[in-house]
């Protein structure tokens, strides 16, 4: 009887059941192994949408959670269950696992009326069983090939549990490292944001979405939809203001490369946008999105986002919010129930249009079928997967040593000697398996906790005596345990003060207004200091922090980041030198909090800073710059880069927009005695324009391994979107203006060499 249904459902839609499942092209009878996205009009598209009820259209657009919540309010499994089988249903959210997905899709397949698959979607941000370094460290590495592991990683494994969509990857930009949600993103800067994007897109999609429908891949959803990292105060959820040349030229970036990149999904986001609800701004969703990009995927509310267009007060009650949000562009209403409930009058009352209701359902099927929902809606029970691989731990190993950053290392104080006779292990995370970080999937982070630093310690240094004292609690509150710490640091050659953040302390709903070490950390690391013996520092946590004064004392201080599953073994291979530390910073390091915001690229006013001039833009206690810089990062060797060289010194501003080029070619030479990474970077400024522009932008980078005493030539070219930006005008308009250009190379914002070019 169940095949029946399905046969039926296949063939009404113009396709032929197989035996075992598979699924055939009408009349031809050839297994298509990967059917193609349909188009808009395509006729199973067409023909499911004729057979369908309002109420049934209307249930392609509601996703309810399942089980586990991530927002306000929820549903209970009876009601998602009751929903799938009555056809009022299009996706659940947060339902894992084989048999558990299974379950529930047989439900909608197989009691239906129609038999739509559901389109089950868990928030996989950076790994589910395998936990890889959190978003921010991962653009530590300057190296999007990181992302990329991860997302093919964590696709291979969800897809095997039933997970057909994922909610990552997070393009947010920001300048507030307060805000809670810099750790799933990529920091402060928009081109080196849209590269990670673009390669963790196509690790969960395949290159242009092309693997929507292999085993090993799932669906990517560009979040979030916009402007969301400029939120006042750092506090989430908060109003951000902006205008559309800030919008387009730092925000809007990185969704443009990920729809380029065939990402299949956007999630609108819970701020304002200059005073219209993401939710409900069709100058964003619509007009943006769809008209000038061309989008054909859909666009899904936050969780609880439709509803909450009334609590901003821009939608009167829950018709006027589904009102609103269908028409403003958002295609599929998560957990809240707004649409579903009042679709069908306002419908009738003209307040929404069959048309704009059918193409919400149109791009909801176009997914189900691309990702071949409708020929294959099971996975394989036997075949899931339900722990880390040894090469996917392998994988998240690199990656996380690949992402960390040497801050600081006086004297060579780092790498430690494995000869090293004895070490002390201090600090509330020396001995802690909760080095996960944000957004860890909870069987993830029982089952497969962090790896410890001290064990990981003991396995690198076999030889030494290792001791750890804890010193301080995680929160910093309870400081009895440092004359124990103290101690053991006195009778150690040398201590590792292991500090930072717990991961609770990051993410969404975790913003801080003070990001200084937690409690009495700063404590430890002072008393430390106090007994003259060696030491170094290592901080975990998710976004940067103010580093106080304990700054000055510590001979070296690596940024760990929250690194992931591999997190002991990964921060042991950089302490004892097995891997370089060639990571930089992705975000500015303020020296307090009341410096914020602080960033790189941040425009010059009528009156910069001037350290003689009282009446230029500073404070007078502090000065202009962050404690450390976007893309600082030092290493165990020493790095020479030469002086740039352009390819010639002027190119006019008509070729440019007609897709001309010029290049920029540096030499980097490792100087030192060991081999080692560096990120060369290049940044432009465009010196006069119509938009005063800011002083520096990231527009080329290029992490090269060199072994001692070896250089490399490293060649970047730049075009039209490199030198030009959008102006103000609501539709945008881009421009390449003519003009002098400073072109920056070096390995931080803070380069000095340059070369100017002149655009004709």
């Amino acid at each position: 009887m169940r095949e029946l249904r399905r046969r039926t459902l296949l063939s009404a839609i113009g396709g032929t059941a197989v035996a075992g499942g598979g699924f055939t092209a009408a009349g031809t009878g050839i297994a298509q192994a990967a059917p193609e996205r349909p188009s808009p009009v395509d006729p199973k598209i067409k023909k499911l949408l004729d057979r369908m009820t309002v109420e049934e259209k209307l249930g392609q657009l509601q996703q309810l959670p399942w089980a586990v919540s991530t927002g306000p309010g929820g549903s209970e499994t009876k009601d998602v269950e009751d929903a799938a089988r009555a056809g009022r249903l299009g996706s659940v959210l947060n339902i894992f696992g084989a048999k558990s997905s299974n379950a529930l899709q047989r439900i909608a397949v197989e009691e239906s009326r129609l038999g739509i698959p559901l389109l089950f979607g868990l928030d996989v941000i950076h790994g589910l069983w395998t936990t890889f370094p959190i978003p921010l460290a991962q653009a530590s590495s300057f190296d999007p090939e990181v992302a990329r592991r991860d997302a093919e990683v964590s696709a291979k494994e969800s897809r095997s549990n039933g997970v057909h969509w994922t909610f990552s990857p997070m393009m947010d930009v920001t300048h507030e490292p307060r805000w809670g949600r810099v750790a799933e993103g990529c920091g402060e800067d928009p081109y080196l944001t849209t590269a990670f994007a673009v390669a963790k897109v196509e690790g969960y999609q395949g290159e242009k979405g092309s693997g929507l429908d292999a085993k090993d891949r799932v669906a990517a959803c560009a979040k979030h939809f916009v402007a969301y990292g400029g939120a006042e105060g750092g506090k989430d959820y908060n109003t951000v203001d902006v205008s559309e040349s800030r919008l387009r030229n730092h925000y809007l970036p990185p969704f443009k490369a990920a729809l380029d990149a065939g990402v299949a999904t956007v999630m609108a986001s819970f701020n304002t946008i200059s005073g219209v609800p993401a939710h409900g701004n069709s100058h964003t969703l619509t007009d943006v999105l769809h008209k000038e990009w061309g989008f054909d995927g859909f666009v899904v509310s936050d969780w609880n986002g439709v509803d909450e267009l009334i609590a901003h007060g821009f939608a009167e009650d829950g018709a006027d919010a589904a009102r609103l949000a269908l028409n403003a562009g958002v295609d599929m209403e998560m957990a809240s129930t707004d649409l579903a409930e009042h679709g069908k009058k306002l419908l009738s009352g003209g307040r929404i249009s069959r048309k704009r209701l059918d193409e919400a359902v149109t791009r909801v099927l176009r997914l189900k079928f691309a990702l071949g929902l409708f020929e294959h809606p099971y996975v394989d029970e036997g075949a899931a997967i339900d722990k880390p691989s040894a090469d996917a731990r392998k994988a998240a190993r690199e990656t996380a040593a690949r992402s960390m950053v040497l801050l600081k290392n006086d004297g060579e104080a780092l790498p430690l000697k494995k000869s090293t006779g004895s070490i002390a292990v201090v600090g509330p995370f020396g001995d802690s398996d909760d080095l996960l970080g944000t957004w860890t999937f909870p069987g993830a982070a029982k089952s497969f906790p962090s790896g410890k630093i001290l064990a990981a310690v003991r396995a690198a240094a076999p030889q030494a005596k290792v001791t750890y004292a804890k010193g301080v609690d995680a929160d910093g509150t309870d400081t009895g345990g440092i004359p124990a710490a103290v101690a053991a640091a006195g009778k150690a050659d040398v201590t590792v003060v292991v500090v930072g953040e717990p991961p609770a302390m990051s993410g969404e709903a975790a913003a801080r207004s003070d990001i200084s070490l937690p409690g009495g950390q700063e404590k430890l690391i002072e008393a430390i200091a106090g007994t003259g013996k060696p030491f170094v520092v290592v901080l975990v946590n998710g976004r940067p922090l103010t580093v106080g004064d304990w700054l000055k004392s510590a001979p070296a201080v690596l940024e760990a980041w929250h690194p992931g599953l591999e997190a002991g073994n990964a921060i042991a291979d950089v302490l004892f030198g097995k891997v370089d530390p060639g990571g930089k910073l992705p975000v500015s390091f303020p020296r307090t909090v009341g410096q914020i915001p602080v960033h790189y690229n941040h425009e010059s006013t009528g009156r910069p800073y001037n350290a003689d001039n009282k009446y230029t833009s500073k404070y007078l206690d502090l000065p202009p710059d962050p404690q450390f810089a976007f893309g600082h990062g030092l290493s165990y060797t020493r790095f020479e880069i030469g002086e740039p060289k352009l390819s010639r010194d002027s190119v006019s501003a008509r070729a440019l927009r007609k897709g001309d080029t010029l290049e920029v070619a540096v030499t980097v030479r490792n100087t030192g005695d060991r081999e080692g990474d560096e990120v060369v970077q290049l940044y432009v400024h465009d010196i006069a324009a119509s938009i005063t522009q800011p002083v520096r932008k990231l527009r080329g980078f290029r992490r090269v391994t060199l072994g001692p005493g070896r250089s490399k030539a490293v060649r970047f070219r730049l075009g039209a979107d490199d030198f030009g930006f959008w102006t103000n005008t609501q539709s945008g308009e881009f421009r390449v203006e003519e003009g002098a250009v400073d072109i920056y190379v070096g390995n931080s914002s803070e380069a000095e060499a340059k070369k100017r070019l002149t655009i004709t």
